[in-house]
């Protein structure tokens, strides 16, 4: 594992890097609002990637690098993302093919920043379709405005809502809510499963 400071327009951002040796491409992850990279369905992906022949990098945002746990503006999550992705783009991850993904508010910001950071396929984790409560505040155009693969992992019970399967797109249901805290093994083979499909692809 290697820990790098990496700078933002919003101030430093981390990335903590876990290698895999001839790794065929790279999985960018997001942590959620007030979470850490530590959280269990994060970490269940990055094992189910490193296992399936992927680079990763879990990504602390500069807010919580700072020490604080409210979010900052979308504006500034997706700036300070992209900044990370091409600052690995163009270092450890030079000529990989970047995946981009995330937990909850990390998955909004890995779909709202994939066309513009040309990531090859997005991992959604919880992605959060509506508060709780209010379908009428639907976060849906961010998904369906993605236009290269998707897989969304989602509790049965979550209470952010439940994406639909589109073209392109993929829901792998599993058991628990919005943590993902339930079965973080089932999180790991369905992202195991996807990723092995996704490398497989042929490139555009």
């Amino acid at each position: 594992m290697t820990a790098l400071s990496i700078p933002t327009p919003h101030g430093p951002a981390e990335a903590e890097l876990h290698r895999c040796p001839q790794a065929g491409a790279a999985l960018l992850l997001g942590h959620g609002a007030g979470g850490s990279t530590s959280a269990p369905d994060l970490v269940a992906s990055a094992r189910a990637a490193l296992a399936s022949g992927v680079h990763v990098a879990l990504i602390a945002q500069p807010y919580r690098v700072a020490g604080r746990r409210a979010p900052a503006p979308a504006r500034q999550l997706d700036e300070a993302w992209l900044a990370v992705a091409r600052y690995l783009a163009d270092g450890v991850f030079a000529d990989l093919p970047l995946i981009f993904g995330g937990r909850s508010s990390g998955a909004r910001v890995a779909c709202r920043t994939a066309g513009a950071g040309s990531a090859v396929a997005v991992l959604c984790l919880a992605f959060p379709a509506h508060p709780p409560g209010r379908p009428d505040r639907s976060r849906m155009p961010e998904l369906d405005g993605v236009d290269v693969p998707v897989l969304v992992v989602q509790g049965e019970r979550d209470p952010f809502g439940r994406p639909e399967p589109a073209a392109g797109r993929e829901i792998a249901l599993v058991p628990g809510d919005h943590s993902l805290r339930a079965d973080p093994a089932t999180v790991g083979r369905a992202v195991t499963q996807w990723l092995r499909l996704v490398s497989a692809a042929p490139r555009p």
